[in-house]
């Protein structure tokens, strides 16, 4: 079952310190262009990822072609992929020891969400932590005060 409560996404939030963002995109109209901008802002690393943007800087950050390109730990994988193939990111995700899956607004695959939990990784589904950081209290300038 996806993490659903407030606290349960709150404390995966918390402890989050580095995300790779799948489908990243240079497009500033697209969600995962403006949600890559919002995650670093809030004091996230990020590393974006698109084979074909790889070795291209977006906001800063140097674009990789893959997960298994990655250096270091992940702690989650945030899919901007259609639900089709979140599945095979979740699959890449699991293979690269990523601690947990965000899947974004409208991505849902119930069968790669079973596999990530029986790997042991927590798992979001159908939510986006641009409404849930805010919406929990946990906007980088509330945590200053």
């Amino acid at each position: 079952m996806p993490l659903e409560t407030d606290r349960d996404i709150a404390h995966l939030l918390t402890e989050t310190k580095r995300i790779a963002l799948v489908g990243a995109s240079a497009k500033p109209e697209r969600a995962s262009n403006r949600i890559l901008k919002f995650l670093l802002d809030q004091g996230y690393a990020v590393v974006p990822v698109n084979p074909g943007l790889a070795g291209q800087k977006l906001h800063g950050v140097e674009v990789v072609s893959s997960l298994a390109s990655i250096n270091g730990p992940i702690d989650m994988v945030d899919i901007f992929r259609n639900s089709a193939d979140a599945g095979d990111v979740v699959d890449e995700a699991i293979a690269v020891g990523a601690k947990s899956i965000w899947m974004q607004l409208g991505v849902i695959n119930n069968p790669a969400v079973d596999r990530a939990e029986h790997a042991g990784l927590a798992v979001v589904m159908d939510r986006c932590p641009k409404i849930e950081i805010p919406r929990l209290g946990l906007m980088k300038s509330d945590n200053a005060h």
